[in-house]
This record gives C-alpha cells, sequence and structure tokens, in this order.
C-alpha cells in the first residue's frame, strides 16, 4: 500500500432514534431509545412486535427526490442510504457537478435485504397478470446494486461504484474497503456505508428463529440489553450511515472539516470451523481479525482506548467480549473503555456496522462515550473479564485517541477498523 492518510470529512445517518448527525448526536449522548411497537407486527402475529426504524419526514423524501421519483417508490434501502449518503457528501463540503463525471470519486455502498417492499408488490402484480403495470423503476428499486446506482447518478460519481453484502459486516466492511482503496492510490475520495430495510418481511425470518425478544412489546424502549444479565435476544432495526473518506492531501487542500483518521484495519471469516457456523463466530477467526488489524494500524494492543463493539443482545456478547480480552491481552481495569450502539438502535442487521461507524467517530471527534442503555446488571461472564467501570452507562467524557470498531456476521465473517483522534 502506499503511504496515503485516509481522513473522515463527512458523515451522514438515517438512524432508528435520529435521522441526520446532529438528531443522532444528541440521541447517542443523551441515551434516546429508537425501539417502537409495531401495530403490523401484532396483525401478523410476530412473537417479537417491536423494532427500529427510522422516521423519514416528507421534507427528507422532497430534498432528496423528485415527485416523478417517488411516484410508485417503494424501497425504504434506497431512501435511508440516499439521504445518509447525501448529507454525508454535503457535511464534506463537496459540490455535485451536474454535467462531468467526478473520475476521482466513487462508492462503496452496501446491502443486506433491499427492496423487499418492492418485490413483495411486483410479486402481486405479476400473479395478477399485470406485468406491465410495475413501473419503469422496479428494476433499480429492487437490484442489489440499486443504493450505489442512485447514489452515483445523483453524485456524477465517475469512479468505483458497487456494493457489497456481507450480512452485519457489510457497513464496516464497505468502510474498509473505500479505505483500502483510496490508501492504494485508486480514488481520491469514497463515499462509504450500508443500508437495510426493515419491517415484518425483513425481520421474519429471524422471528422464526425465535432469536428475537418477545417480552417486551409493551415496552419497546427496555428490549435491547446488550451485555445485560437478562438480555434475551437482539431487536431488529434498519437505516443507513455513511462517511466521506478522502486523503489527507485533499483534505487539507480544501480547507476540510476532519473528524477522524483511519489508520488500518482488516476483514476475515472463520470459515465456520471450529465453534463457527452461518450464525455463530469462529474465536481463533475473530481474535485474528482484532490483531491483524492493530498490525495494519501499526500499533499495539496497548494503545486501544476504546472499544465500539457489534454487542447484539444476545448469549454470544460474553464472548465477544472475552475474545476482545484475549486479542488484547487485556482485563480487568486494564480493559478498554467498551460500549454498544444496539440498546438505542436495535440490530440494524446490514446497516449496523456504517450507524455505529458514525457514532464512533462523532465520540472520537467530540471525545464522549455515550452509554450502555437497558444495563441494570451486566451479565456475570463479562464481569469476570472486564471492571464494570470500563462499560460505562452515562454520557462520559473522555480524551482518548484511538477507538476499535469490529462487527460480525452471519457466514462466520469479520471486520474491524481502527479510527485515530486528528
Amino acid at each position: 500500500m502506499q503511504n496515503t492518510r485516509v481522513v473522515v470529512t463527512g458523515l451522514g445517518v438515517c438512524s432508528p432514534n435520529g435521522v441526520g448527525v446532529p438528531a443522532f448526536k444528541e440521541a447517542i449522548e443523551s441515551g434516546k431509545s429508537g425501539i417502537r411497537f409495531y401495530s403490523e407486527l401484532e396483525k401478523l402475529n410476530f412473537s417479537c412486535q417491536i423494532g427500529g426504524m427510522p422516521l423519514i419526514s416528507e421534507a427528507v423524501k422532497a430534498k432528496y427526490f423528485t415527485p416523478l421519483q417517488l411516484r410508485n417508490f417503494n424501497a425504504a434501502g434506497i431512501l435511508y442510504g440516499v439521504a445518509a449518503g447525501m448529507e454525508a457528501w454535503t457535511d464534506a463540503g463537496l459540490k455535485i457537478d451536474e454535467e462531468n463525471c467526478d473520475f476521482d470519486s466513487g462508492t462503496i455502498f452496501g446491502v443486506g435485504t433491499l427492496g423487499v417492499d418492492k418485490y413483495r408488490e411486483s410479486i402481486y402484480k405479476v400473479d395478477e397478470g399485470n406485468t406491465r403495470r410495475l413501473g419503469s423503476t422496479s428494476v433499480q428499486q429492487t437490484m442489489s446494486s440499486g443504493v450505489s446506482a442512485y447514489l452515483g447518478g445523483m453524485l456524477g460519481l465517475g469512479n468505483l461504484v458497487t456494493s457489497n453484502s456481507s450480512a452485519c459486516s457489510t457497513g464496516t466492511e464497505a468502510i474498509l474497503l473505500a479505505y483500502e482503496r483510496i490508501k492504494n492510490g485508486k480514488a481520491t475520495r469514497m463515499l462509504a456505508g450500508s443500508t437495510s430495510d426493515g419491517g415484518p418481511y425483513v425481520w421474519c425470518g429471524f422471528d422464526a428463529l425465535r432469536i428475537l425478544p418477545s417480552k417486551y412489546n409493551a415496552n419497546p424502549t427496555q428490549a435491547s440489553r446488550p451485555m445485560a444479565a437478562d438480555a434475551s435476544g437482539f431487536v431488529p432495526g434498519s437505516g443507513a450511515g455513511a462517511l466521506v473518506l478522502e486523503t489527507l492531501e485533499s483534505a487539507q487542500k480544501r480547507g476540510a472539516k476532519i473528524y477522524a483518521e483511519i489508520i488500518g484495519g482488516t476483514s476475515n471469516s472463520g470459515g465456520q470451523r471450529q465453534e463457527g457456523s452461518m450464525t455463530a463466530p469462529n474465536p481463533i477467526a475473530v481474535k485474528r481479525c482484532i490483531t491483524d488489524a492493530l498490525k495494519d494500524a501499526q500499533i499495539t494492543a496497548e494503545e486501544v482506548d476504546v472499544i465500539n463493539g457489534h454487542l447484539t443482545a444476545t448469549s454470544k456478547d460474553d464472548l465477544e467480549i472475552k475474545n476482545w480480552s484475549e486479542a488484547l491481552d487485556r482485563s480487568g481495569q486494564e480493559f478498554p473503555y467498551i460500549n454498544s450502539l444496539k440498546g438505542m438502535t436495535g440490530h440494524c442487521l446490514a446497516a449496523s456496522g456504517s450507524i455505529e461507524c458514525v457514532a464512533s467517530v462523532l465520540q472520537l471527534k467530540h471525545q464522549f462515550l455515550f452509554p450502555n442503555i437497558n444495563l441494570q446488571q451486566i451479565n456475570p461472564e463479562i464481569l469476570k473479564v472486564v471492571s464494570e467501570n470500563r462499560i460505562p452507562r452515562s454520557r462520559m467524557n473522555l480524551e482518548f485517541n484511538i477507538l476499535a470498531k469490529a462487527s460480525f456476521g452471519f457466514g462466520d465473517v469479520n471486520c474491524c477498523l481502527i479510527f485515530k483522534k486528528i
């Protein structure tokens, strides 16, 4: 790799607890939950009748889409991704050339399940023999690269324009891939992020697996409980997060605001071997992912000040903590501070990594830690490894330099990024 420094100059977010960076920052600082009860899930006999979906106003839709584009539009994931991506681009102070293609800029914008509601609508029309009534945008609303295609056209991007997909690691991986492309001298700037649809047709499989909490339908904001002794499963969510990455030289040349620097990262797979499976991580691979990320960043384990974990409020939370401890060879009072956003947003699936990276960068830039909410009693297995005061339960001011962010996904895939204050 070339000796090119890569920095974050723009942020955008559509989260269950806040649409737009200012609202999102306020929400995470105050520990505001975006988990809500959905009557549609009750009508469909879901066990878990709660979830997290961004509240998108008509004003936001009108800001990014024309009335013609919104006709027959039924793809929430694209809406989330476009809103987050365009906000990040604007936040970075970048202009849009309406005539010429920008060959120095591209996007890697990941997806998990995209266009499900449009697929359902289309299937009904096809089965009724009304194929010609599908409309002219049904393909772009349902293709996996739909969100990157929309953003590529709206911004006139001429570099790599693509979508990755690696389950819950998707967003963090998209940012890593964009970082590596700039580091290798193949782009000056990249819009990186991910998006995920929500609702019954995305969440149904998880409800069928009985890995979602069913006892909090009357108290939705209390349901998502990462690291808690009484955690009973992840709350499903949706949304999008986006970061503009560019060379430090480019950012300085145009006088851009800089949020943080990415100094390294890596991704790998556990191959569904040892203890790994389609739904469970291979601890050997997780620990290797963390240590290889540190090597790539050329830092020691002792330099990690804060961890933003994957931590989904399942039985695997204590295993994740154990893996971090063994990878860093740090425990007790020496363990870094650690938090999980999912108490406030639920698990936003393919969008989780990118939304959590936005939260991570905001913490690093503004020198605070957001609270781990719904954590009245920490899992005793976790307390065997980590001192309780390393798991903040209220907003905390902290001067720190290095934050490690990791995501782990179905299929036994892992990704870890290292962010540094600048």
